[in-house]
């Protein structure tokens, strides 16, 4: 329970508006009041007594904490709106009466495990770098990567300006000119899998992202979801 002052776009979190970036976005935007007026400056600290609305809605603190794991099927925007009008991973969840957003991101063509809440602060912890988060993913790929396209993968590669951290590869299969592997990274930059195969000259075909840290997708089928079991969530917040 929130007692004395805390920076508004923390409040956010804690009322399962967004992520604390995505809540600084919506500040930075002008989209949030606090008793009346627009606020767009960082520092602004809130108690739980403000009038706090976001787009004109008001805001309040989720008492019901909501963990949801979806497999998130291609075809699907990672946000909870699109202004293109595409399907979002929000449809794929009715019914549910709190307020959830999706912690972290899959792309428009991938698959796979995404976790769904309303729990701010474990967002923020789980999507910030210091906490390595581990991704698996399975990736089918063009052709048949050399031992040193791998090496080069596992060594970290250069993406535009940036190198990325050693990674995890396994070669599980190959066939009609494709070849799957599980690639392991803790990083979560913009279509970093995709961006890496593309650079050691292996075009991604399929990517599905099969373990999130402690969380494993196993059974689902793409397009279904599920609450987390009491063992998933106190797993979770205890790595944190």
């Amino acid at each position: 329970m929130i007692t004395e002052k805390i920076r508004l776009q923390k409040f956010l979190a804690h009322c399962g508006v967004a992520s604390r970036r995505k809540a600084e976005a919506y500040i930075r935007e002008g989209k949030v009041k606090v008793n009346g007026r627009i606020v767009t400056e960082m520092g602004t600290t809130v108690t739980k007594r403000d009038r706090v609305e976001v787009d004109g809605k008001p805001v309040n603190l989720e008492k019901n904490k909501i963990y949801i794991l979806l497999h998130k099927p291609k075809g699907y925007v990672t946000t909870v709106n699109d202004p293109e009008g595409r399907n979002t991973v929000m449809d794929l969840v009715q019914g549910i009466k709190e307020r959830v957003y999706p912690v972290g991101r899959l792309d428009y063509d991938s698959s796979g495990l995404l976790l769904l809440t309303n729990d701010g602060e474990l967002a923020h912890r789980m999507m910030h770098p210091s906490h390595e988060m581990i991704k698996v993913y399975i990736a089918t790929v063009e052709g048949s990567p050399s031992e040193e396209a791998i090496r080069r993968l596992e060594r970290g590669i250069r993406i535009e300006n940036y190198v990325t951290a050693p990674a995890i590869v396994k070669e599980i299969q190959k066939y009609s000119g494709k070849t799957k592997l599980e690639i392991t990274i803790h990083e979560g930059r913009n279509r970093q899998v995709r961006k890496m195969f593309e650079i050691i000259g292996h075009p991604v075909i399929r990517l599905k992202r099969v373990a999130y840290g402690s969380l494993v997708l196993g059974a689902l089928k793409p397009g279904q979801w599920r609450y987390l079991t009491d063992n998933e969530r106190k797993q979770l917040v205890e790595k944190m």
